[in-house]
């Protein structure tokens, strides 16, 4: 059985049992926040547990070491919307230890994509046309640095209220420890 085949399966029985009941909640957070986390496997479960999060209390964001890498691209545009939209009121953005993107090798990733047959030819075509793909699929050294950047990205954003904080955490992927980086009560809008 596929993947796929098992996910349906299970939805049907998942609906069929009304087991969705336990999860039901609307649109708007709770705790009137925005978290920005990366997609790490292990932060599924445990990042909601280490903050005392349910279901229906905050909005997630996930993005490849929680990076806010350009302050008009989607991840900006959705901090965007669950502030004047959905009534957030914070912003978490929540990097982790022993994250891969502090290890990412561009020129070993571009390999990996060359030999699942998307050619030289297209790379050279994304690259001439004036963006560096390279700056983009680059990682990070330093994980608080990265959250530190990302940070100033949302709170300087031209469009991101004074009266809304910006905070920046990083977690421990195996305790659930946070470790404050900065803590936006303390830093006003520049």
């Amino acid at each position: 059985m596929t993947i796929l085949r098992e996910i349906l399966e299970h939805n049907q029985h998942f609906v069929e049992n009304q087991e969705y009941e336990e999860f039901k909640t609307d649109k708007f957070p709770d705790k009137r926040m925005v978290i920005i986390s990366c997609m790490d496997t292990r932060l599924v479960e445990l990042l909601p547990k280490a903050m005392d999060i349910r279901n229906g209390d905050v909005k997630i964001i996930k993005t490849a070491g929680a990076v806010v890498s350009h302050p008009f691209g989607s991840v900006m545009r959705s901090i965007i919307v669950a502030i004047y939209e959905l009534h957030a009121e914070e912003v978490f953005i929540i990097g982790h230890h022993d994250c891969g993107m502090a290890s990412v090798n561009v020129e070993s990733l571009l390999e990996k994509v060359t030999d699942r047959n998307i050619s030289k030819e297209t790379i050279s075509i994304i690259e001439n046309s004036g963006f560096n793909i390279r700056n983009w699929l680059r990682g990070f050294d330093d994980v608080s640095e990265s959250v530190k950047n990302s940070v100033d990205i949302v709170r300087n954003h031209p469009l991101i209220p004074n009266d809304v904080y910006v905070h920046g955490l990083v977690i421990s992927p195996t305790t659930g420890k946070l470790d404050l980086v900065v803590d936006g009560y303390e830093i006003k809008k520049s």
